[in-house]
């Protein structure tokens, strides 16, 4: 959509807009006569798709809300889908449910235009309608496994966006050979009369080859792996012209006692702690130092377009796509140990008691004294004995520590605890969605997994990071200035609610389900429990989307009136964004900013932050599921995780995957499902299988393709008898 379309769409959505004639609309937006012709050209383009209509007398007019909405279509493995209305004017209507027989040729992430058909779907489904037209192909590019049948080529596409397979012309095309992973170009796509048609455009490599399960998702998703030469070639040239020695005006931090602890892992260290206590007032002041990569990418440049098209660095198993070359997140701005490092200073006061009492910013240069993981850094904090006043050298942990960094790990641990104190009394939610870590094999296959383990040090990091964006956020609210926040919108009432009953359901009490205090309460009890992810789970789903915007709302999971992302600039550019405007306030001593480039740039944000999490969770999958491929048969204890008409979900104890135990699978009854408990019971024998149960499963079926992990419970006392005959 071009500039004069939108300003055509922005024109008639004025509340004071009067159908106008073409022309009476060209002189109110201000248009010469030579620029008529384009004009006529713009409302043709919005007429054919749908946003707008000729009416009565010749008058240009929108299509009436209550006929169309504009959304982004979410399609399901069923085959119907549900579409996300845009917001409009700060507003976001219900989710739309598009039936099988109505979705057309459109799929996940396409840009539709929908047609309402009755205020309420079938199931208490919302409003229900159907897609009259595609707006915007979400991607025309897909992958899956090439076979050929009747001498003709297919190919499987990989995930449950189709239902059948493509054809992609003779067989043999571009080189392929049965079972090859390949990307492929669609040309036309399917409906439910018509299997569709595609171009192969790349082979991959064989199916099951090392690393083409990571190909394959990396071109599934358009996750650009590679960087222009001129970007590259500007960080080089940062890196040669980069001088430790010369700060430039900055203030010099170097000599003060900094840390940074971060996963073991970790490929780039954009934040840096340093934590002082007044021995007298017992005044904490809290230093949170971040890498200045805005010192190495100016706007416009070569680094800045291609950091602002991905938007946020793919942590992908044993494979990172970085937002900027290595030379700058892995080396420049990365603050490694001992090292001379340009920073973003936030200096913050707090009470005693953890109240900020004042803030400071700065640019300066910082040396890192330790470079610590998470779980190195637990470990000293759990050590049965400290170090005595004064000495140097090995606690009991084994690691060489100086005392003023050592002492000081102790010191954040009592802040932050009265930090995180202070954030649950006002309300903040913490919900728990573990971390999956899988584990590999000396040839580098997957050999298992686990979630990772939440330590205190975590814990510590996040309370530190959350104050310093708090801090940055607060502080050029108060300017008056529009910057790009993390904003998360207060749920719907009506999916609280249904939150509400399903714990209660569970014993948990829960008087009023807008009472976040009631839904914190919930959590926690919850969190030693086997119903732990189900729980945590329903209420995430409950919750509407964290995004990026300029427009001013709160952040109703942190109960936070203002919030944005500060802290890691290497990996997200929107921090970026954030770095720039502080820097101009400091300085100019002033700063400004676009709104409407704002609210562009969080959309796009948004969608690729949440493109590479869905990504990064899809390899995560495939990967356990190839895993467990080898190893049908395999036994394990679940917990039931979501229950339905058709089955139930069961989480493995001890292994990070998920499954569907099918109902026709269940042993010797028939089994109905009682909604109200969220069960399935056999109608003579009356067993039940609830939610938060625990049973023994095994996996009888994976489904590669369409990444999907079929269980079977075992009937213990069936077993039993097998057993002794």
């Amino acid at each position: 959509m071009n500039e004069l379309e939108k300003d055509i769409l922005a024109a008639l959505a004025q509340p004071s807009y009067y159908p106008l004639k073409p022309k009476a609309l060209a002189r109110k937006l201000g248009l010469s006569a030579n620029q008529y012709i384009q004009f006529k050209g713009s409302l043709r383009a919005l007429i054919k798709n749908g946003r707008i209509e000729i009416g009565k007398g010749n008058a240009v007019r929108t299509v009436a809300a209550h006929a169309a909405v504009t959304g982004i279509l979410r399609k399901t493995s069923g085959g119907f889908g549900f579409v996300r209305p845009h917001v409009v004017d700060g507003k976001q209507g219900p989710e739309i449910y598009i039936p099988e027989e109505s979705v057309g040729d459109a799929v996940t992430g396409d840009e539709v235009l929908v047609r309402i058909r009755s205020a309420s779907g079938k199931r208490g489904l919302g409003p229900r309608g159907e897609v009259f037209r595609v707006l915007e192909r979400a991607t025309h590019q897909f992958v899956g496994t090439y076979f050929e049948r009747d001498a003709q080529g297919f190919v499987r596409v990989d995930g449950t966006v189709f239902s059948h397979s493509v054809y992609v012309g003779d067989p043999g095309a571009k080189g392929a050979k049965p079972e090859d992973k390949v990307v492929f170009e669609m040309l036309r796509f399917p409906t439910p009369e018509d299997r569709g048609e595609g171009v192969i455009t790349e082979i991959l490599g064989p199916r099951g080859q090392p690393g083409v399960d990571t190909l394959s998702i990396i071109r599934g998703f358009g996750l650009p792996d590679g960087f222009a030469e001129d970007a590259l070639a500007e960080a080089r040239a940062a890196a040669a012209n980069f001088n430790e020695k010369d700060l430039g005006g900055r203030e010099d931090f170097t000599g003060w006692t900094t840390v940074t602890i971060d996963p073991v892992d970790a490929h780039d260290f954009d934040d840096a702690v340093s934590l002082t206590q007044d021995p007298k007032s017992k005044h904490w002041l809290l230093g949170v130092h971040i890498a200045d990569v805005g010192h190495f990418v100016p706007p416009g440049s070569a680094l800045d377009r291609e950091a602002r098209k991905r938007a946020t660095s793919v942590y992908l198993p044993q494979r990172v796509l970085p937002m900027l070359p290595e030379i700058i997140s892995n080396s420049l701005a990365s603050l490694q140990e001992g090292k001379v490092r340009f920073v973003k200073s936030v200096l913050i006061d707090f009470s005693p008691v953890g109240i900020q009492t004042g803030a400071q910013f700065a640019n300066a240069a910082i040396r890192v004294k330790r470079r610590f993981s998470y779980e190195q850094a637990h470990q000293l904090l759990e050590a049965p004995s400290p170090l005595p006043q004064g000495a140097r050298g090995e606690v009991a942990v084994g690691l060489r520590v100086d005392p003023e960094v050592y002492e000081m790990l102790f010191r954040m641990r009592v802040l932050a605890s009265i930090l995180h104190k202070r954030r649950l009394r006002r309300g903040a939610l913490e919900l728990d969605m573990p971390e999956v870590e899988l584990e590999y094999d000396a040839q580098g296959r997957v050999a298992g997994g686990h979630f990772r383990q939440r330590l205190v040090t975590h814990r510590i990091i996040e309370e530190f990071m959350l104050a310093a964006n708090e801090a940055v956020a607060g502080h050029v609210d108060r300017l008056d200035i529009g910057f790009l926040r993390r904003v998360h919108p207060a749920p719907d009432p009506a999916k609280l609610k249904a939150f509400a009953d399903f714990a209660r359901i569970l014993g948990y009490k829960i008087q009023r389900e807008t009472d976040r205090y009631a839904l914190q309460r919930v959590l926690q009890q919850s969190a030693n429990r086997p119903e732990v992810h189900a729980v945590h789970y329903a209420l995430l789903r409950s919750l509407k989307q964290a995004a990026y915007s300029p427009q001013k709302d709160d952040h109703y999971a942190l109960a936070s009136e203002n919030y944005c992302h500060f802290t890691s600039p290497i990996r997200r550019y929107p921090d970026l964004v954030v770095h720039r405007l502080l820097d101009q306030l400091l300085r100019r001593g002033k700063a400004g900013s676009d709104f409407d480039e704002l609210l562009a740039l969080g959309d796009h944000c948004s969608k690729m932050e949440r493109r590479a999490d869905v990504a990064e969770r899809e390899l995560v999958k495939l990967k356990l599921l190839t895993h467990l491929n080898q190893r049908l048969g395999m036994e394990m204890e679940v917990v039931i995780t979501g229950v339905a008409d058709y089955g139930f979900y069961g989480q493995a104890e001890k292994l990070p995957v998920e499954g569907l135990v099918h109902i026709s699978t269940l042993p010797d009854d028939y089994y109905y499902f009682d909604q109200a408990s969220h069960s399935l019971i056999g109608q003579r024998s009356k067993r039940r299988y609830r939610l938060g149960d625990k049973v023994m499963a095994k996996v009888v079926r994976v489904d590669l393709q369409r990444r999907q992990l079929d269980l079977r419970v075992i009937d213990k006392e069936k077993e039993k008898k097998r057993m002794k005959k």
